[in-house]
This record gives C-alpha cells, sequence and structure tokens, in this order.
C-alpha cells in the first residue's frame, strides 16, 4: 500500500520542479501551470469520498489495483502531451485522471493499513506510513530536478516502474477483499464534484477575471451553494457518499478543521517554494529541490514524534505544538525571503515543515480513530477529502495574491525607471503571467523603451517576485495559526477502542499467519 500512494505523494511535488520547463516547451502561461498543479489537487479533492465508498463496496484490494491502473495510464499520457495550443487542456485532462486514480487508490491503501492495526498502535503505525510517504515526497523533488536535466516529460513516466512494483506487492500480500453490500450514492458524488469545482474555479480565475468580475463570485457562489445542497441530500439519502453524523463529535470536527487550515501550507508550498527558488534564486531544478529538502526534514522527524505523541497522550498536544510551530516557522521563513539566500532561510523551513509533521498524522489518526461506527474507507474518505479541497483552495487563493502582488510590484520597478503607467501595467501582466520561468529567459531584445527598462529592471523583478511570495507565507502562516485556534477545541485524551474493533482487524485483511492454506474453505 506503501509503494502505491508513494506516487500520490512524489507526484504533489514533482511537477512543480518541472514546471519552468513545462511552460517554457509549451507555452503555457503562469495560471495555466498552476491550474496544471491545482487539476490534480481538485480531483483529488472532489473524487476522494467517492474512492472512499467503492472501497467499502467493492473492496480496497480490487479499488486500490483499479486506481493504480487508472494512475499511471494518466501519467504517461501526461508525458505525452503533444505541443501546441491543445498542449493546456491536454495536460490538465489527464492530470484530472490522474487525480481520480489517486483518490480511488489513497483511501483503499488507507483502509488496509488502518484495519490491521488495533487503535492502541494506530498513531505510530500512520506516524511510520505518513512518514515514509513524507519521504518519498522528498525524493519527488530531487528525482524531478535531475529527471528535468533530461526532460520534463519523465516527471510522468517515472510512475510506470512505481506503479508496477506496487501491483506485484499487492498481489503477493493477499488482501482479502471485504465487501459491503450498500448502494453507491452517484447523485452525492455528483454534487461534491460539481460544488468543489465551481468553487475552485472561481477562485482560480479570480486573477484572470479580476474579484469585481460577477463570473468570479458567480462560481464561488454557486459552488457553495451546490455544497451546501449536497450536504443537505446527505443526510436525507439511506446510504450518503459521506455520513454527516460524524462531524457531531468534537474532536472529529476539531481534527477535520485542523487539517482544512493545515493544507494551505502543505501542498502548494512545494509549487511557491520551487519556483521562488528558481526565480529569485536563479537555481537551477536540481539546486531547487534540494531547497526543499531543509523542509522535508523537519516534517520527516516531527510527523514519527507526533505519532507517538496520539498513541501516549492523544492528537490534542501535537496538534497545538505543530499549529504553533508551523505558524512560526511560516512566518520567520517569510521574512528571509528578500535576504535571496538559502543560507538565511533553512532553519525556518524546518521549523515550517516539523510544524506540519506535528499535525497530518495525528489528526487524521485521530479522526479516524473517533468516528466509531463508520468504515474506514468511508472515514478516510472524509479526512482526505478534506485535506485534498482545503490543498485546492490554498493554490487557488495563494496563485491569485501572488499574481496580484507581482503584477503591483513590476509596475511600480517599471515605472520608477522611466516607463510610462500604461506600458508598465502591459509588461507587468506579461511578466506575472510568464513567472514560473526564469526571468532571464523573458527579457526582451532590441534598444527600445521597454526592452531597456526590462534588462535594467531584471533584478528587481527578481526581489519583487520574492515580496510577493512573502505575502503567500504569511498566508501559510496565518493559515496555521486559525487552525491553533481550532485545535484549542480539542476535547483531547485518547480515543477508546470500539468493541468491534479488534473484529474487524481480524476480518478486513488477515496476516499471513492466519491466512488458510491454498484451497482450503474459508
Amino acid at each position: 500500500m506503501l509503494f502505491a500512494v508513494s506516487m500520490t505523494f512524489i507526484d504533489q511535488t514533482i511537477v512543480s520542479i518541472a514546471a519552468p520547463d513545462i511552460v517554457d516547451e509549451l507555452g503555457l502561461s503562469s495560471s495555466g501551470m498552476q491550474w496544471v498543479v491545482n487539476a490534480y489537487l481538485l480531483s483529488l479533492a472532489a473524487f476522494f469520498a467517492l474512492g472512499g465508498r467503492l472501497a467499502d463496496i467493492l473492496g480496497p484490494r480490487r479499488t486500490a489495483v483499479a486506481g493504480t491502473l487508472l494512475f499511471v495510464l494518466s501519467s504517461v499520457l501526461c508525458g505525452c502531451v503533444p505541443s501546441g495550443s491543445f498542449a493546456q487542456p491536454w495536460l490538465v485532462l489527464f492530470r484530472v485522471t490522474q487525480g481520480v486514480g489517486a483518490a480511488l487508490m489513497f483511501p483503499a491503501a488507507l483502509a488496509v493499513v488502518v484495519a490491521v492495526f488495533p487503535v492502541e498502535r494506530r498513531g505510530r503505525a500512520l506516524a511510520l506510513f505518513f512518514g515514509l510517504s513524507g519521504a518519498l515526497t522528498a525524493i519527488g523533488p530531487l528525482l524531478g530536478g535531475w529527471l528535468t536535466d533530461w526532460t520534463w516529460r519523465a516527471v510522468f513516466w517515472v510512475n510506470v516502474p512505481v506503479a508496477v512494483a506496487a501491483l506485484v506487492l499487492t498481489a503477493m500480500a493477499r488482501i482479502r477483499d471485504v465487501h459491503r453490500p450498500e448502494r453507491l450514492d452517484v447523485v452525492g458524488a455528483g454534487l461534491v464534484v460539481t460544488g468543489m469545482g465551481l468553487s475552485v474555479l472561481g477562485l482560480q480565475q479570480a486573477s484572470a477575471w479580476g474579484w469585481a468580475s460577477p463570473l468570479t463570485w458567480l462560481c464561488i457562489a454557486g459552488g457553495l451553494a451546490v455544497l451546501v445542497l449536497f450536504c443537505r441530500y446527505e443526510l436525507a439519502v439511506a446510504d450518503p457518499l459521506i455520513r454527516l453524523g460524524v462531524f457531531r463529535d468534537r474532536a472529529f470536527r476539531a481534527d477535520s478543521l485542523v487539517l482544512f487550515f493545515a493544507m494551505p501550507a502543505f501542498v502548494p508550498v512545494f509549487f511557491f517554494a520551487s519556483v521562488y527558488a528558481q526565480v529569485s534564486l536563479s537555481a537551477s531544478p536540481h539546486q531547487a529541490a534540494l531547497f526543499l529538502l531543509y523542509f522535508f526534514a523537519g516534517f520527516g522527524i516531527a510527523s514519527q514524534w507526533g505519532g507517538r505523541i496520539v498513541d501516549r497522550s492523544g492528537a490534542r498536544p501535537a496538534l497545538k505544538l505543530g499549529c504553533a510551530l508551523g505558524a512560526a516557522g511560516f512566518a520567520l521563513w517569510a521574512g528571509k525571503l528578500t535576504d535571496l539566500s538559502t543560507h538565511d532561510q533553512w532553519p525556518y523551513a524546518a521549523m515550517a515543515g516539523a510544524g506540519i509533521g506535528f499535525v497530518l498524522s495525528p489528526a487524521s489518526t485521530d479522526a479516524v480513530n473517533r468516528a466509531i461506527g463508520a468504515s474506514y474507507g468511508e472515514v478516510t474518505g472524509i479526512t482526505q477529502t478534506i485535506r485534498n479541497f482545503a490543498a485546492a483552495v490554498g493554490m487557488a487563493v495563494f496563485g491569485t495574491v501572488l499574481n496580484h502582488v507581482m503584477t503591483e510590484r513590476v509596475v511600480a520597478s517599471l515605472e520608477s525607471r522611466g516607463l510610462s503607467a500604461g506600458a508598465s501595467r502591459s509588461v507587468a501582466q506579461d511578466v506575472a503571467e510568464a513567472v514560473s520561468g526564469h526571468p532571464d529567459g523573458h527579457v526582451p531584445a532590441g534598444d527600445g523603451p521597454v526592452a531597456t527598462a526590462m534588462r535594467d529592471a531584471m533584478d528587481a523583478i527578481r526581489l519583487d517576485f520574492a515580496e510577493a511570495n512573502q505575502w503567500v507565507f504569511y498566508g501559510m502562516a496565518i493559515a496555521l495559526g486559525i487552525g491553533y485556534l481550532w485545535a484549542l477545541t480539542h476535547p483531547g485524551g485518547r480515543a477508546a477502542a470500539p468493541a468491534e474493533d479488534e473484529r474487524r482487524t481480524a476480518d478486513a485483511v488477515p496476516s499471513a499467519a492466519t491466512e488458510p492454506p491454498a484451497g482450503a474453505g474459508r
């Protein structure tokens, strides 16, 4: 299961490293490249609940295998994207199907892992699961930097050998599928996909359409209205996609809200930090990957420590510590971005990573332990839906903020060099759209006033981009600060093991020691 989900973690980071090369070769805009990243996250969020229910109805092994096959096929097609005007829709489409594959695979895999460990050992087990997954996520930037030197298309093709290993290991594990004879809530799935898609579309396109545009608010308000309709429908249907009754539990509600405010500071940081390193620090993709390792070092250590805290004292101490440490880390990191030196930033990057590490695994583990009466596939589907929807919202909001602040900063830099206000605004918008590439690659030739001003302003534009990223990183710190306030509402203590927990552990996935010999009756 770890091999299966490693592809989903690696994919969250490896594509960000290749972003400048993808933009340069395919001619994508900055907002277009953000959609390549965000389409995957949004698809994950929209289909996770469906994946959790399918794992319950069809069985976790079958669902995990189907998700793995869909994911790797989509990865191959992403790497085969043609050049030209069709490049962006092609890439976004198959990033969406990648997300669907991951949404089928992840809840099924996590349900298997949860089922084989009793509640008193689950925190440590899931800390190991998420910690090793995080370590594999850290490989993503390194691998992405190395593969991008050959061709950026290889960042998608690398999933093929990983998927083969996952499928072989899944067959060797002899996982028994446990089915639940329930109806699939197709209407609920359609409503949640529509609601999430519309709301994130409005947030993502606000930089292009403008916050005053009726279309922006129509999408945001329409998406939220559909999500409200989804909640009302789920409360009335016999076999809902999501059993909203689990949110009556105070601890589960606190865990979910902490996850919602932590995720905008987790997945988006891969994209913004890697592009910052390549634009403002003039780093290569490989150097940008090393820059992110500081974050992962803190994350990996803290995730293991957080799992032990959950098993010993419950989730509340880990959530409070993680949100406070992460908020401080991102705020201090933001203050150092304009120094344009990794030497001054690595301690705060590691602190920010440690804060996230203390939050993610403990909150997810405690949420599963608290949701007594619901299936593991369903509950992991709920928590992962929250995580990925929050990450998609974070990408959309912070991308809009970055584009707006970058445009205003570049306008000021160009006007200070004698360019007219109208010409400065036009050039600044072009620079902000192309900001995912190296500024040096977009220096205009010629002796005209625009070209001359642009060449003179290159160092200032690098600083402008760093200042725009400060707003993003301070936003991440604020999100974690809000998460800390929700962590305070957690009742504390460890979740009691339900009476049927041991029975479900034995029935769901038998160990090799209890597996009957081939040909024996079940």
